[in-house]
């Protein structure tokens, strides 16, 4: 990040998610596993207090990265789940004294955000690839994917592909293999197919069951293609417009299904392979 958001500029962001302890319509559970998702905090967990406070704090203490992290993925939120509720809406009663007030607020807040982005494109692969990628971390990715599927399906479309991309990448890192810079999505998921070598040593690769393998193998890669451009139209990670319609939980059960296969199977590959030594 090129320079640090100004405490006004925080603060305007924090007017627009905190509604008097509550932040936008989370849970206090979903609060804690959309934060843990974002910076790797539970905030209510850690804090002990409302919603609301337990941001402030965090946003006060927190170093600039993790803090524009944090509330630019707030902001995303409320563009794709809340923006159209609260700015659309006559229903005063439902909205009370919230009735198309922070419009101007939300606008403010989406030039602070834009105004601090990172310009690298490849940023958010790059913070992908410095978490901590282990079993631990897959399993509790997936959790969170399972968790928001009929919720916030947008939300688990966008970490079905981030997550298969985070795994590749971290593969191929501790295999000490070189990334090119404009790799795609496919061609990063086939080459860690074929650094893996995953065809199992105890099949014949003339058999007709070797066949039936690299087909199976195949599909698994073919299925790299569809997840990206679902998660481009439908997943989190691009701001939406108001009248923005998203897939329903089935699509994204089915997308998650399928990220959770792919990645279970090339990072336990990955592990035996290490555990061999080769």
């Amino acid at each position: 990040m090129q320079s640090m958001m100004t405490n006004m500029e925080k603060g305007a962001l924090v007017k627009l998610f905190n509604r008097g302890g509550y932040v936008l319509d989370f849970s206090t559970p979903d609060f804690d596993a959309f934060t843990l998702d974002s910076v790797g905090v539970a905030l209510c967990q850690k804090y002990g207090l409302s919603k609301g406070k337990s941001l402030i704090a965090y946003i006060d203490e927190a170093n600039p990265e993790d803090s524009y992290k944090l509330l630019s993925d707030l902001l995303e939120y409320y563009e794709t789940q809340y923006y159209h509720f609260e700015n659309e809406t006559n229903d005063a009663d439902i909205l009370g004294q919230y009735s198309g007030s922070y419009k101007k607020l939300y606008l403010n807040c989406r030039g602070i955000i834009d105004k601090y982005k990172v310009s690298q494109p490849n940023h958010e692969l790059a913070k992908a690839v410095e978490e901590s990628f282990s079993s631990m971390y897959m399993s509790q990715q997936i959790k969170l994917m399972l968790e928001n599927q009929e919720t916030y399906p947008a939300e688990a479309i966008g970490k079905a592909k981030e997550l298969v991309e985070s795994c590749c990448r971290t593969i191929l890192k501790n295999r000490g293999e070189t990334i090119q810079k404009d790799c795609t999505f496919q061609q990063l998921v086939g080459q860690v197919f074929k650094v893996l070598d995953v065809m199992p040593n105890e099949v014949d690769e003339k058999s007709p069951v070797a066949g039936s393998l690299k087909q199976i193998y195949g599909s698994l890669k073919g299925i790299v293609a569809p997840i990206a451009e679902i998660r481009n139209a439908y997943g989190t990670g691009h701001g939406r417009l108001a009248d923005f319609k998203g897939l329903d939980a089935r699509h994204a059960k089915l997308l998650v299904g399928m990220s959770i296969t792919l990645v279970q199977f090339l990072w336990t590959t990955h592990e035996e392979i290490t555990l061999m030594g080769s």
